[in-house]
């Protein structure tokens, strides 16, 4: 009896190579469980969330927004956090491709049938995973003090007409998880763009200045010269993931209870601006590694 690969029918031949062959459902698990069990579940992941909850609750106790109730203690939270977020997500994410190449596993990977957007993406929803863990989890104590101090603190009503809500604290959870998982994708295309560490951590530091710094500056020159008019600067403050965030955040809790005014940003340019930074960087990382 022949027992040879070419004694097998067709349509049974294509089960085999198939169950011979991965899918992107395996492969992806795969992926994100190494990085889990290697790079996210660890000692320095813990050491940032505690150290993370103990700046969040230094900030809001000291600044006095958590006695005064959500919308206060997102305030004063908001400036530090447009700062602690990016280097915290970058820190996390910038060695996530380079690693791999030092060590030479992105080399053992592109022997096995597993295509350049599957490693990115695995290596991206195994660190976002942590990241996002981290940020929301500290950001989430916060709640608990505030439910009962605020209580006992009437003074934020005399400032703002809407009314204090957990479910806005928890939008604003939402919206900051959301802000670190796009700069931990700018961190993934740094990793798999570099080449060494020191290159990685040259271009961290350059991120970091434009997101922080140059960014929001460039916006104020192109204003002052006329390059953008006021008509168009709010969904031109999306150009900059930092601002995009800034805006979402003013716009959707702090708006909220403050009544009329000016807008602060377009939801929907932010919302658009912070996407097209996400998807755009984990298209650059998959072709810095496909190359």
């Amino acid at each position: 009896m022949r027992t040879s690969l070419e004694s097998v029918p067709e349509s049974e031949r294509t089960t085999i190579d198939d169950a011979r062959s991965p899918n992107t459902i395996t492969i992806l698990r795969t992926l994100v469980r190494r990085e889990l069990s290697t790079a996210v579940i660890n000692r320095t992941t813990l050491g940032f969330f505690f150290g993370l909850v103990a700046v969040l609750f230094a900030i809001a106790w000291f600044g006095g927004g958590m006695g005064a109730g959500y919308i206060s203690t997102i305030i004063d939270l908001l400036t530090p956090l447009q700062l602690l977020i990016p280097v915290i997500a970058l820190v996390f994410g910038y060695q996530a491709i380079l690693g791999d190449k030092r060590r030479g596993v992105l080399a053992v990977l592109r022997t096995y049938p597993v295509a350049s957007w599957q490693i990115i993406l695995g290596v991206y929803v195994g660190r976002a995973i942590g990241l996002a863990a981290v940020i929301s989890v500290a950001l989430s104590f916060l709640i608990y003090p505030i439910l009962l101090i605020e209580p006992y603190s009437p003074v934020f009503y005399a400032t703002h007409t809407g009314v204090d809500s957990p479910m806005l604290f928890l939008r604003f959870i939402v919206l900051t998880t959301w802000f670190a998982l796009v700069m931990l994708a700018v961190a993934v295309a740094i990793s798999a763009l570099a080449g060494t560490a020191r290159t990685a951590l040259a271009l961290t530091g350059l991120v970091l200045l434009a997101v922080l710094f140059l960014a929001d500056i460039a916006l104020v020159f192109a204003l002052s010269r006329g390059m953008i008019d006021e008509a168009s600067l709010l969904g031109s403050l999306a150009i900059s993931p930092l601002s995009a965030y800034r805006g979402l955040v003013l716009e959707t809790t702090v708006a909220a209870t403050s009544g009329t005014g000016p807008r602060a940003a377009s939801p929907l340019a932010s919302v658009v601006g912070l996407f097209g930074w996400w998807l755009g960087s984990l298209a650059i990382a998959t072709l810095a590694v496909r190359k």
